[in-house]
Formats: C-alpha cells, sequence, structure tokens
C-alpha cells in the first residue's frame, strides 16, 4: 500500500487549442476535467496499474466535493478531510506538439486544526503503508516543515517516506532524511542555489541533497529522461516519445512507475521512464493504464555521458 498525501489538490480543466494567441477569442477543440494535484496523479496511475494506493487530500467547497467524486467514480480509495478552505482550479492550455501553457491558483489556507486531522488520518492508514508519498506545493499559511514532519513521524517505524515538492518545502524536508525526493531540473536548482545545465550538475546537485540528508534523488528531465542517485551509485536513462501530447501529470506517472517497481535500481528506473513516457503520449491529465505503457522504448545508461549538456 501506497499512501498519498495532497494538502493542495485541484480539479484540473485541460483545453486543447491550435494554437494559443495571447489577447485572441480562441475556440477549443476539446476539453476535459480530471482529479488533479501531484499526490492525486500518483494514486490515480499506481490504480491504474493495480498498485493498491489510498488518496489522502484536502477538501473545500463545491469544488471539493466534485473532486472527491470524480476520485470515487475512478475507483480510488480517497481519505477526503473537509476543510473550510475552497478546492482550487487549475487550467492547462494544451497545443499541438505537446506545448502546455498551466494556470495554477494557490488553494485555500488550512489552519493548524485542519492540517492535525489531516495528519491524525495519515497516521491511521499509514500502518498499512510501504510508502508515505507528500506531494506538491503547500497551501497558503501551511508550514514549510509540513513534509519535514512527516519524514520524522514514519521513519522511525520503517515507513519510507518520498516527498515531491519545491522551494522551501522541499528544502526543509531534506535534512529530515526522507528515502526519496523527486524534484525536476529547475527543483533541483532552486534547492541547491545554483545552475543545473549538464549531467555533471545533476549529479553533483543531487550529491549535494544526498550529503544533507536525503538518502535517494531522482530527478526527472522532461524529454531528456531522468537521473537516479542512490547508495548504489548513479544511473540514467531516457524514454523517446515521437508523438509527445501532454506533459501534465509526466513527473507524478514517473514517480509512481518507480514506487511501483521497488524505487531502487534499473529496474525501477526503467518503469518510471516507461510510465512517464506514456503520460506524456495521452491527452489532457489521463493517465497511464498497462495497455499505454511501452518499456520497450526506455533506455538506461549504467554509465552516463556526465558532459551531456541539458538542452530541453
Amino acid at each position: 500500500m501506497i499512501v498519498t498525501v495532497t494538502l493542495n489538490p485541484s480539479l484540473d480543466r485541460t483545453i486543447d487549442v491550435d494554437v494559443l494567441t495571447r489577447g485572441a477569442v480562441i475556440r477549443a477543440r476539446s476539453a476535459r476535467l480530471d482529479p488533479g494535484g501531484k499526490g492525486v496523479n500518483v494514486s490515480r496511475a499506481l490504480l491504474a496499474n493495480g498498485v493498491a494506493s489510498t488518496a489522502v487530500v484536502a477538501v473545500g467547497g463545491t469544488d471539493g466535493d466534485q473532486l472527491r467524486r470524480l476520485l470515487e467514480a475512478e475507483g480510488m480509495r480517497v481519505r477526503a478531510v473537509r476543510v473550510a478552505g475552497r478546492t482550487r482550479s487549475n487550467v492547462t492550455v494544451v497545443e499541438p506538439g505537446g506545448v502546455v501553457t498551466k494556470l495554477n491558483e494557490p488553494g485555500g489556507p488550512l489552519d493548524p486544526g485542519e492540517l492535525d486531522e489531516i495528519g491524525a488520518v495519515v497516521e491511521a492508514e499509514a500502518g498499512a503503508a510501504s510508502w508515505v508519498v507528500g506531494c506538491g506545493s503547500l497551501p497558503p499559511g501551511v508550514p514549510d516543515g509540513t513534509y519535514a514532519e512527516l519524514c520524522r513521524r514514519f521513519g522511525p517505524d520503517g515507513i519510507r517516506v518520498a516527498v515531491d515538492s519545491s522551494g522551501a518545502a522541499l528544502r526543509a524536508a531534506v535534512p529530515a532524511g526522507p528515502d526519496l525526493i523527486k524534484p525536476n531540473r529547475e527543483e533541483l536548482a532552486e534547492a541547491v542555489g545554483g545552475p543545473v545545465g549538464t549531467v555533471a550538475d545533476v549529479v553533483g546537485a543531487a550529491g549535494e541533497l544526498r550529503a544533507r540528508g536525503a538518502r535517494a534523488v531522482l530527478v526527472s528531465l522532461g524529454a531528456e529522461g531522468a537521473v537516479l542517485v542512490d547508495d548504489d551509485g548513479v544511473l540514467t536513462g531516457d524514454a523517446p516519445v515521437t508523438r509527445p501530447r501532454s506533459t501534465v501529470g509526466a513527473g507524478d506517472a514517473l514517480l509512481a512507475g518507480f514506487l511501483a517497481a521497488g524505487a531502487r535500481g534499473p529496474g525501477a528506473l526503467a518503469e518510471a521512464l516507461a510510465w512517464g513516457a506514456a503520460a506524456v503520449s495521452l491527452p489532457a491529465s489521463r493517465v497511464p493504464g498497462a495497455a499505454d505503457i511501452r518499456r520497450d522504448i526506455v533506455r538506461i545508461h549504467p554509465r552516463p555521458d556526465l558532459t551531456r549538456p541539458l538542452v530541453t
């Protein structure tokens, strides 16, 4: 069982257009509404591939009710904690070729009592879990150390904790010793306060975060694949997609695949890349199921070219 925690979930509306022109009236080719938020997407991808998962989410207002209904309609096991604030709505505009423009609302605040209630639900669910995964941005007013608290609470019990966040929340979590963090290139650069322009830079930055406390670092690099740095060393890999359709949720699918495959070694990295590539090949916020995943396109490089510049 993998428990995901999403404090700032969303309703994600994805709109397909021929071209996005600022200031113009644009007629959409199609639109889709999906439950969203990083942890929600991880749980959805796990569910679509037969891996047991529980999504703990904060929900508020009518949009929160709709989010819960959408997740339950997919067959998700949801522990929805009712909060006073309103669940946010995000808009993603997708152009041909997979060019994505996102408009993300900040989300409603959570007060200390609501955080305590969510924490009690996570603790109740974690007893049967192999992983607790804290994902996404923190709502306004939530302490930066919230994900760090997950590490301190569950690590001593042998429950592994993964963190997929950014900014101050990620920086605060690292010294608490998460078993895994999954930044993208921009989040990695922000975490170490320096540029990340080559594979060597990625490896060096990941090593710095490991020295600060993170046990393993999985860096998603979009079309350029991913880098895994852990106790076993460095692995890189990629999974080329010839016809990308949407990058929304691709990093979340990558994390889900990694966790589903044991979260260690070349096999787990290969599965992560296959799931992430499948997500890129699908429209809107759809998560890949078994029929969508192509493992034959994955390439693992146990001896990576560290000098290779990152283009995308």
